[in-house]
């Protein structure tokens, strides 16, 4: 953990600043008829997920390269995430992975306890071969012709359900790269058929108080026909399964230029919105951190939540997913966390009175420059003074750096290989 002492001794560095800023910040706002320290309040309710995942170095189909410290086990992992709540003070739960992340859920309560973590959505991995399994799933996992394979599969979400049931958490989060790369490898409809099959085995497993989260993907590793390779699927997965089952959205799964923001408007529509993976991308997948790209469609997607908060039946799960190639893990997750926390005000920003009156008399320039004016809002003050009130950093990344952790687990970890590539 980073000592609290440190924390206190970087806030000291800033507190001045932050002081003026904030109330700079709190004047412009106000004439905005905005009250900055409600804004404030808002900005310390919110959470994302970490995903456990995400404390490793990742990598391509080509290569990885590991830096210092990489977690070892889950109770690294957890280590690591209890550090990204701790200073951001936006990302109280985690995310596990099995069976990456398998162990007794005893132990797993008790780590998360001592960094007052809890768990989030599970997710399960029927798109790798593990050394104990029977059949393997080259040519598919819940899809597959052989109904062996495919029970082997439905039998390890149910798995899954039942260590997230043992720790506190609602939900399964099911992803397959289930698919072909050749014309013709597959009957694209029977594949369908067994995938809707399977899920509904799965789905007779949920406890009544969980939620089956079915997630998208355009293409890879299926590259000529995915199973799930969009919302429409997704949705209709989800309509045919019941009321317990949502549509995941992941933000770097879809083509370029892709509205994600009328997708997310569409699902809160059906009543299937169920909860989101955060991150940012370039040409394809997820393997950048939350914001990097492309900020105003993050926001655009956090102003269409923001405007349907109070939807019944509307409570979503939050949570990152990102690869980290060549940055430290930690910090880019801290990044992240704070980037998706930042569009969240700033859509709480948005003047809904005017656009709704600007919307209705057609006034195309001034909607969206309304818009435009809570994007452009500079609420670093918000943010850190939120973080600074919990107990956080003003400056996270510089008091991470400031504290040495990185140092003090490298000398503790066994150093990682880099062999292979793909994420750890």
């Amino acid at each position: 953990m980073i000592d609290t002492s440190v924390i206190e001794a970087e806030n000291a560095k800033r507190a001045s600043d932050l002081a003026r800023d904030f109330d700079h910040l709190g004047e412009k706002l106000d004439r905005r008829g905005v009250d900055i320290n409600a804004i404030v309040e808002r900005a310390k309710g919110f959470g994302v997920a970490v995903p456990s995942w995400g404390t490793g170095t990742g990598g391509t189909r080509f290569a990885r390269f590991p830096g210092r410290g990489e977690p070892a086990n889950i109770f690294d992992k957890l280590d690591d995430c209890g550090v990204i709540h701790a200073l951001t003070q936006a990302a109280p739960s985690v995310s596990l992975h099995i069976p990456w992340d398998k162990a007794d859920p005893k132990d797993l309560l008790t780590k998360a306890g001592q960094h007052g973590l809890t768990f989030d959505a599970m997710n399960s991995n029927s798109f790798q071969d593990q050394a104990d399994q029977t059949h393997s799933y080259k040519f598919g996992s819940l899809t597959h012709t052989d109904t062996a394979t495919r029970a082997q599969a439905v039998e390890h979400n149910l798995e899954c359900i039942d260590i997230g049931q043992q720790i506190g958490s609602k939900a399964l989060t099911v992803w397959i790269g289930d698919g072909a790369n050749f014309p013709g490898q597959t009957h694209m409809g029977r594949q369908f058929e067994r995938y809707l099959s399977s899920m509904k085995d799965i789905y007779r497993g949920l406890p009544d108080d969980w939620r089956l989260f079915s997630e998208h993907k355009i293409y890879e590793p299926a590259f000529y026909s995915t199973v799930v390779q969009d919302w429409g699927t997704s949705l209709m997965t989800a309509q045919e399964l019941g009321d317990q089952a949502m549509c995941l959205v992941d933000l770097g799964h879809h083509a370029p230029n892709v509205n994600i923001e009328m997708i997310v408007s569409r699902l809160i529509h059906a009543g299937k919105l169920g909860g989101f993976h955060f991150n940012d991308s370039k040409y394809g997948d997820d393997d950048l951190d939350s914001g990097t790209i492309d900020p105003y469609r993050l926001f655009l997607v956090w102003n269409e939540l923001v405007d349907a908060e109070g939807t019944p039946g509307l409570d979503l799960a939050h949570m990152i997913d990102q690869s980290h190639n060549v940055t430290d893990p930690i910090e880019s997750l801290m990044i992240s966390a704070m980037e998706i926390q930042r569009a969240y005000v700033q859509a709480s920003l948005v003047d809904r009175a005017a656009l709704t009156d600007y919307q209705d008399d057609n006034d195309a320039l001034m909607a969206s420059a309304t818009l435009r004016a809570a994007f452009r809002t500079d609420v670093d003050a918000i943010l850190a003074h939120a973080r600074v009130s919990a107990g956080g950093a003003i400056d996270p990344v510089m008091t991470f750096r400031a504290a040495g952790y990185r140092d003090q687990v490298s000398e503790k970890r066994p150093v990682s290989s880099g062999a292979g590539g793909g994420i750890v």
